[in-house]
């Protein structure tokens, strides 16, 4: 029970960060996405110590597990673009294809970097 109650509490959180994110890029009128901000925002408090890794790490787990559930109505709403898609889908699929590398290399790096420092803190605490 205890278990599940965390669980729920971490998926609290995450969704709590991404809804003040929500916020934030709206009343700030931020020219990025909000779940992209709120990743930064959540990468700033855990490289800051102000979240530790602890408090979203199984609720992360989950989401990123079941992630390509998320991704269904997105691939249903594309089937009312097929007229689009014939017309410029070679430049979308450079542009989405593009994006995802440049996504993926920042991720990357943003995990190396911060892997390398929970281990120093480790080491540190042994």
């Amino acid at each position: 029970m205890k278990e599940a109650l965390l669980f729920v509490g971490q998926i609290f959180l995450l969704t709590l960060l991404y809804q003040l994110s929500v916020v934030i890029v709206t009343f700030l009128h931020i020219p990025i996405p909000a779940s992209v901000f709120g990743m930064i925002v959540l990468l700033v408090l855990l490289s800051k110590g102000l979240i530790h890794m602890h408090y979203v790490e199984k609720g992360a787990a989950f989401l990123n597990k079941h992630l390509a559930f998320f991704f269904i109505p997105i691939a249903v709403g594309l089937m009312a673009y097929g007229g689009l898609i014939k017309t410029d889908g070679l430049a979308l699929i450079v542009m989405i294809a593009g994006s995802s590398i440049i996504g993926l290399f920042v991720t990357a790096a943003l995990t190396d970097r911060l892997s390398k420092k929970v281990k120093g803190q480790r080491r540190e605490h042994s």
